[in-house]
């Protein structure tokens, strides 16, 4: 589901929501960092706490000078990427950010939101993304699921 760009954000809000049938509680704009198998590097996404658990959603795009580059390599293109954690799976959830004032006014690194699931295996696993402070609203929205544990650090 490719974001229209005639499309307000309400009218793409409310077709996300209808085509993963659950309502959105919170969302921001973040950067996958680690914990999900089938993907190695970090890139863009939203971030998404929903009524049914946590999303991640990269959405392709590509640049003229990368997209001359991989037709003449022959590469394939970008790829649009989902995940999605079930609220069943959350064990807990964290935020990670900097509290000494001095540090984040000289070393500026956005908050991370961290969540511990089980995978598909059972074993604990850890998803990571850097994004703005709404992903303390996203993690307070996950933690209100299922009253899970939400830890600031």
């Amino acid at each position: 589901m490719a974001p229209n760009r005639n499309q307000s954000p309400e009218e793409f809000w409310l077709e996300y929501e209808k085509q993963i049938g659950e309502k959105v509680l919170a969302f921001s704009l973040g950067q996958y960092v680690s914990g999900w198998a089938d993907e190695d590097s970090p890139f863009w996404g939203l971030l998404i706490a929903t009524a049914g658990g946590f999303r991640f959603h990269h959405f392709p795009n590509e640049n003229w000078i990368s997209a001359a580059v991989r037709i003449t390599r022959g590469g394939d293109g970008p790829k649009e990427v989902a995940m999605f954690i079930p609220k069943e799976k959350i064990v807990s959830v964290e935020i990670k950010a900097e509290k000494s004032f001095l540090k984040r006014l000289f070393f500026s690194r956005p908050p991370r939101l961290v969540i511990h699931y089980a995978n598909d295996n059972g074993e604990e696993a850890v998803f990571v993304a850097e994004g703005d402070e709404k992903v303390r609203t996203i993690a307070e929205k996950l933690t209100a699921l299922d009253a899970l544990q939400i830890t600031p650090s």
